[in-house]
């Protein structure tokens, strides 16, 4: 195990155990490396690291914290990686995607409100008959994130969003390419919040997967 891994292993094995807590502030870094058996060098690039994953925040002048290890916070660092995704992933991230997102949904079926169920319809009613396919990718990104927000798992969320990116490209390419991508989103969405308002699980999720198989079959047979 190379040095600067056995640093990062010691303090993840910290935190774990409860000697470091969220917000607690790090031991200065004499004192540190020396409770670990490290040189400062190591531990150095140790808290750096750990700092670009959020698990450590360095506050300049002030020392250096266990962030709150919020898993929304922790998952941005999965975004960043997301981004240098290949074209020719981009399918597993939609199959991904299409797993996830119908669990969501239907876990949002028992806590949308019916004030949130009306701004999801009113996201509908401003986007028309008639939206660019840069408009209605867009609304597609905001309705599904309003629904996978309402599930009220803040780890389900995050992995989604993080998703997002990979497949918003497909989603424009889809739009440009098929004439009756609009009228279909447009419809399905429909139907998955006509699912929501009736508080059925089963027919929210069904009309979410058909909805996100909808774009992985057209670029699977493009492809």
């Amino acid at each position: 195990m190379a040095v600067t891994d056995e640093a990062i292993e010691k303090i993840k094995e910290m935190i774990v155990s409860g000697a470091l807590r969220p917000g607690d502030r790090l031991p200065k870094e004499s004192e540190l490396a020396a409770r670990l058996g490290l040189s400062r060098n190591s531990l150095r690039e140790a808290v750096r690291a750990l700092s670009l994953i959020r698990i450590l925040d360095v506050r300049q002048g002030d020392g250096t914290y266990v962030t709150s290890l919020d898993p929304q916070l922790l998952l941005e660092a999965m975004s960043f990686v997301v981004d240098f995704h290949r074209d020719d992933t981009v399918l597993e991230f939609l199959a991904v995607r299409r797993i996830l997102e119908p669990a969501a949904t239907a876990m949002a079926v028992s806590r949308l409100t019916e004030a949130e169920l009306d701004a999801l319809a009113a996201q509908l009613d401003a986007l028309g008959e008639a939206p660019s396919v840069e408009e209605l990718v867009s609304a597609d990104l905001a309705f599904h994130r309003g629904i996978v927000a309402g599930s009220g798992n803040t780890v389900l969320c995050s992995l989604l969003d993080g998703l997002s990116g990979p497949t918003t490209r497909a989603r424009i390419w889809r739009g440009l390419a098929r004439e009756d991508v609009v009228g279909r989103t447009l419809r399905e969405h429909r139907a998955i919040l006509t699912a929501l308002r009736d508080r059925d699980a089963e027919a929210a999720r069904s009309w979410a997967t058909v909805h996100i198989a909808g774009v992985e079959h057209w670029l699977r047979s493009t492809l």
